[in-house]
C-alpha cells in the first residue's frame, strides 16, 4: 500500500470524498491453428478522486500515483464538484454513508512469465493437432488479469484489494456433411487467482479438450430443433446468463430509475416460488465467490444483494445515492473498471440458487423437449426481453438424451419465463470468464443450477 499521508491530503475536502489508486495488468495469448496470433502484456496505473457536494459529483483522474498527483486530482475533483453545483445545484444534502469499511489483502500480486503462457498454449494446441488432425480449425486462448485497488474515503474507509482472474478457452470447428461449419468451445479450469494456482501441466487439460472434441462430433451429426415454445432444461451456463442479462440489469437501480421493467415492482411475484436470485458479494453457498468483492469503489462494505426471494422481487442493486432514494441498504455494488472510470452500479456474482432436484431426474421428467447446455452470446433490454445464442444442446425423447443440436436461439421475457420454472437442480456452476459491457467493461461472474422451464426455441 502507498506510504503517502492520505489523511492529510484529504483533510481539506468538503463533504464525502473518495481516492482510488489502481494498477491493472492484462496478459493474453492466442494460438490459432498452430500460429501465435496474440501475445499481449499491458499495464495501466493511475489515481482518481471523487468529491460529493449536495447531489453532484466532481471527478478527476491522472495516470500517476505519487503524492503530487494525488494532491492535484483531489483539488480538481473538489473544484469540479463546486463548479457543477454552481451551474446546476441539486441541493440533495449530504450522502447517507455507512460506517467505514476496512479490508487488506495479505497475498501479494503474482506475475507469470509471458513465455510460460505461450508455451502452455502451444502444448495444448499441439495435443489437439496431433490427436484430431481432421479439424477444420482450432484455437487456444489464455487470459490472465489482475486489478489492484487501494481506496480511501474521508469517513475513514481503507481498503486494499486484488482481483486476479485467469482462464483458458479452447475452441474447435468441423465441417458437416452438408458443408456447414459447426463449432464448440469451452473454458477449461481457472477462476479467481493466479496462473500457477490453477495450471501446472498442460496434460491435465487434455481430458477436457477431448470432451470438447466429442461434443463437436455429436454436433456435427446434430439436428435443428423444432421452433416454438418448448419444455426445456436450461443448464447452468444459460441460467447464469439469464440471471445476469435478463434479470440483473433490470434491477440495477440506475436502470430502474430510467424506467426498467422492475420499476415499481418491489413485492411483486416475478418468478416461480422456487426461484431465488442473489448478487453475491464475496461468499456464495458456503464458498468463496468466483470474483469476491469486499469493499466497493465508494467505500461501502460489500454484502449480498437479495433480488428475488421465493419468486418475489425484493430489492435492487444500489450505489449510495440510489440506496437513499429507494430506502434500501447499500450493499456495495458501485464498481469502476479502470483508474480513470467513475463507479457505476454493477453486478458482482449473480446467480439463481439451487433447488432439490437431480439433473438426471429432470431429464427423465421430459417426454419431448430439449436440454440446452452452452451459450456464446446474448442480449437483453430493460424490459426483460432476451435472446441468447445456444451453441450446444440435445434433444430429450421419452426422458432420455437424443441427438445433439445445431446452433439455435432461445428468447422470451425473463419475468414471464421464470414463472414457468418447476424444477431446479441441486448444484450450481459458475461462469467466471464474463465481462459486462455497461458503459465500461467489468469483470463479473454468473451462475445457477439447471432449470426446467418453458422457453421459445428457434428453428432452422
Amino acid at each position: 500500500m502507498t506510504d503517502i499521508n492520505i489523511n492529510a491530503l484529504m483533510a481539506g475536502c468538503c463533504g464525502h470524498a473518495e481516492l482510488r489508486l489502481q494498477k491493472s495488468a492484462a496478459r493474453r495469448v492466442g494460438v490459432v491453428g498452430g500460429n501465435l496470433v496474440s501475445n499481449v502484456s499491458a499495464t495501466s496505473a493511475g489515481a482518481s478522486a471523487r468529491v460529493y457536494k449536495d447531489g453532484v459529483w466532481g471527478f478527476s483522474s491522472v495516470g500517476a500515483r505519487d503524492e503530487a498527483a494525488v494532491k492535484r486530482i483531489l483539488a480538481a475533483a473538489s473544484e469540479n464538484a463546486a463548479l457543477l453545483h454552481s451551474r446546476k445545484p441539486k441541493n440533495k444534502g449530504p450522502l447517507t454513508l455507512a460506517k467505514p469499511a476496512f479490508y487488506t489483502e495479505t497475498r501479494p500480486p503474482a506475475v507469470v512469465e509471458q513465455k510460460k503462457l505461450v508455451d502452455f498454449a502451444r502444448a495444448v494446441d499441439s495435443h489437439i493437432q496431433k490427436t484430431y488432425p481432421a479439424l477444420q480449425s482450432r484455437s487456444v486462448g489464455i487470459t490472465v488479469n489482475c486489478i489492484e485497488k487501494e481506496l480511501y474515503t474521508t469517513e475513514g474507509t481503507v481498503s486494499y484489494q486484488l482481483f486476479p482472474r485467469v482462464y483458458v478457452i479452447v475452441s474447435m470447428s468441423a465441417e458437416t456433411a452438408d458443408g456447414e461449419t459447426v463449432e464448440v468451445f469451452d473454458v477449461l479450469g481457472g477462476g479467481y487467482g493466479y496462473f500457477d494456482d490453477h495450471y501446472d501441466d498442460p496434460a491435465a487439460l487434455y481430458p477436457a479438450v477431448d470432451a470438447i472434441y466429442n461434443e463437436l462430433m455429436q454436433k456435427k451429426e446434430g439436428v435443428f430443433p423444432v421452433a416454438g415454445e418448448q419444455l426445456c432444461i436450461i443448464d447452468s451456463a444459460i441460467s447464469g446468463m439469464i440471471a445476469h442479462e435478463a434479470v440483473g440489469h433490470t434491477v440495477e437501480a440506475d436502470l430502474v430509475l430510467a424506467g426498467s421493467v422492475a420499476a415499481g415492482a418491489i413485492g411483486a411475484e416475478v418468478a416461480s416460488p422456487l426461484v431465488n436470485l442473489t448478487d453475491f458479494a464475496h461468499t456464495a453457498f458456503g464458498e468463496r465467490a468466483p470474483l469476491p468483492v469486499y469493499v466497493d469503489d465508494e467505500g461501502t462494505e460489500c454484502k449480498d444483494a437479495v433480488l428475488i426471494k421465493d419468486g418475489v422481487l425484493t430489492g435492487y442493486m444500489n450505489n449510495l445515492e440510489s440506496a437513499a432514494h429507494f430506502g434500501m441498504p447499500a450493499c456495495g455494488n458501485a464498481r469502476a473498471f479502470g483508474f480513470s472510470d467513475e463507479p457505476l452500479i454493477r453486478m458482482r456474482n449473480t446467480a439463481v440458487h439451487p433447488g432439490k432436484d437431480k439433473l438426471e431426474d429432470m431429464i427423465a421428467s421430459v417426454d419431448n423437449g430439449y436440454y440446452l447446455t452452452k451459450t456464446q452470446n446474448g442480449q437483453a433490454d430493460t424490459t426483460g426481453e432476451f435472446m441468447f445464442g445456444v451453441t450446444m444442446g440435445y434433444e430429450i425423447k421419452n426422458g432420455k438424451l437424443g441427438k445433439a443440436l445445431r446452433d439455435t436461439t432461445i428468447s422470451g421475457v425473463a419475468f414471464q419465463m421464470l414463472k414457468t420454472v418447476d424444477m431446479l437442480s441441486d448444484t450450481v456452476r459458475w461462469d467466471f470468464a464474463g465481462t459486462c459491457g455497461k458503459k465500461q467493461p467489468m469483470h463479473v461472474s454468473m451462475g445457477g443450477p439447471a432449470i426446467r422451464c418453458r422457453v421459445n426455441v428457434g428453428g432452422r
